[in-house]
């Protein structure tokens, strides 16, 4: 019921306002969960229990989908199963960027957008960058 209802807020938003989707952003982050199988030890909340969220944003900040694991994750692994959200949103355009921050900054990340033939935009790995710089802030602000 609930990811009828998901899809039927997105078809909405779309048709009202315009999902922005050739723009994806794509970031993780650490929240705290009170416990269960699924949660795992927090590396920056003093080990107590949590979850990792995978989030993907459009252009906007609006939120297209959300993969949750154990706290205790990197995020470049949670990409591919975040970006098979996107075949849930229906037909997209056909030149497709996605934003990300340098923890997706390696050869593995690159080969996997490819093979989806999408294009990267990924901070580099020791070079200081806003956030404002790129449309990354998208994300973040829906993270917070």
């Amino acid at each position: 019921m609930f990811a009828r209802l998901k899809q039927i807020a997105l078809e909405s938003y779309d048709r009202i306002v315009g999902l922005v989707l050739d723009q994806i952003a794509v970031d993780g982050c650490i929240t705290r969960a009170p416990g269960g199988e699924d949660t795992g030890r927090s590396p920056v909340d003093r080990g107590k229990r949590g979850l990792k969220r995978s989030d993907m944003t459009d252009g906007h900040g609006i939120p297209l989908g959300r993969v949750l694991v154990g706290a205790n994750r990197h995020d470049s692994p949670l990409l591919a199963p975040t970006l098979d959200l996107l075949d849930a949103l229906g037909p997209l355009p056909d030149d497709i960027t996605i934003n990300l921050d340098a923890g997706y900054d390696s050869d593995k990340t690159r080969t996997g957008l490819a093979a989806r033939n999408l294009r990267g935009r990924i901070a580099h790995k020791d070079e200081k960058a806003p956030v404002q710089a790129s449309q990354r802030w998208h994300i973040e602000r829906t993270h917070a």
